[in-house]
């Protein structure tokens, strides 16, 4: 079977899928959803030691934005709306590059089972994952904010183009930390799979993306010293009632989700709705970046195991091949520049 065809029949059985889900926070809320939310009697199974059971496997794969789209005023589609936009999504991912491009470099996502038309997903009829603000939009930024993004486009304009270091580079395209590993956790465009594990005192979640675990203890141990910082930060788990609720500070100024500073303090929420759904919330503080603190959510759909290794590391050929291949472009101009 050809990629596109692959990609053809892939767009339908993901339709067939996301026509099938319910996840009723991801919908409009009408009076009728409303009321099912309110009446909502679900309860999640137990674990050995009585705390709800979220262990399996999970797929956050979604096409919903983070921010609201510019042109979108409303905050959530229509079904048909949502339906259409994931389906030209998905073809369009399935489509062929073209030989002998930059873009053709890449493995092709649709031929080796990676783009999200062929992960487990539930359909969002929101038109941003961020619910507050309610306009979908990240809040303006303080004034420190503003002197930091200065600042932090005057060092990179300093340190050359993106591809003159390896240092240049972002930490996702060095394989140190990506979207998917957070904290918070997003989907990228492929590998959006997770593993959670609980046992007494520790819950751990197995990320997909770079073959990453976070470790997150759930006694309530303070977190160290300010002086501490991790890239991806320190995080401590607790229980309220249903919720695992997942407090994580300490980053480092390379972390800088979203534009934030070492000062952010995330609160991630998992809160099993259904059988086979997580409803994933968090919630963003960071008086140093932004005037207010604001939220997102993510429903992540249960989906099939193992996990398989994800073999991605800085020192790969890649990235020394990225910084090789823009010398041959500098080379191949100079030598056109004086031939004319």
């Amino acid at each position: 079977m050809t990629p596109r065809l692959f990609a053809s029949v892939s767009v339908v059985g993901i339709l067939v899928a996301v026509a099938s889900s319910e996840f009723v926070t991801a919908q409009a809320p009408t009076t009728a959803a409303r009321t099912a939310r309110t009446a909502n009697t679900y309860t999640a199974p137990r674990t050995a030691d009585g705390q709800p059971n979220l262990q399996g496997y999970w797929s956050n794969t979604t096409y919903t934005p983070l921010v609201r789209p510019n042109n979108v005023t409303k905050e959530f589609y229509t079904k048909e709306e949502a339906e259409e936009i994931v389906k030209r999504a998905a073809t369009t991912e399935g489509e062929q590059t073209v030989p002998g491009t930059i873009a053709d470099v890449h493995y092709d996502f649709t031929q080796f089972g990676l783009d999200r038309s062929q992960s487990a997903l539930a359909l969002n009829l929101r038109t941003s994952l961020i619910v507050d603000p309610p306009n979908g939009k990240l809040p303006p930024l303080s004034p420190e904010g503003t002197r930091r993004a200065a600042a932090r486009a005057a060092m990179r304009k300093e340190m050359g183009g993106p591809y003159d270091a390896a240092q240049n580079q972002s930490l996702a395209v060095r394989c140190i930390n990506m979207d998917r590993n957070g904290p918070p956790m997003l989907a990228g465009a492929y590998n959006n799979n997770y593993q959670i594990v609980q046992t007494p005192g520790y819950v751990v979640i197995i990320v997909e993306m770079l073959s990453d675990a976070r470790i997150i203890p759930l006694d309530k141990r303070p977190h160290p010293p300010e002086a501490v910082r991790l890239l991806t930060g320190s995080s401590i788990g607790r229980w309220e009632g249903e919720t695992l609720i997942i407090e994580t500070t300490n980053f480092t100024d390379k972390t800088a989700f979203q534009g934030s500073s070492e000062k952010m303090r995330l609160v991630e929420r998992f809160t099993r709705v259904a059988e086979d759904m997580i409803r994933y919330q968090f919630t963003v503080e960071d008086p140093a970046t932004w005037t207010r603190s604001w939220s997102a959510e993510v429903p992540w759909k249960k989906t099939v195991g193992p996990l398989f290794e994800h073999a991605c590391h800085e020192g790969n050929y890649g990235l020394a091949n990225i910084l090789a291949g823009a010398r041959a472009d500098e080379r191949r101009a100079q030598e056109a520049a004086k031939s004319r």
